[in-house]
């Protein structure tokens, strides 16, 4: 019987929040933007996501395709 001692190559797993690939940021109700960066509660994104606020956007973040479409069809004052 064998006692080799067998090396497993580094594993690194991609969570989607690396440099290489952009995150996208999601439109909710402004009332509950606050409310999760304080409290750690749960928002949820008109394209039904539900996540925490933990970043702000800058004017030139990449927007969820599905809420800007979504977004694009509401009338002001919905």
């Amino acid at each position: 019987m064998s006692t080799e001692t067998l090396e497993r190559p580094d594993a690194k797993t991609d969570d989607g929040t690396g440099s290489d690939s952009p995150e996208l940021f999601h439109y909710v109700k402004k009332n509950r933007i606050a409310e999760s960066a304080v409290e750690g509660t749960h928002v949820v994104a008109l394209c039904g996501e539900t996540f925490p606020v933990t970043k702000t956007p800058k004017s030139s973040s990449p927007v969820c395709p599905d809420c800007k479409r979504i977004y694009d069809t509401m009338r002001k004052g919905d």
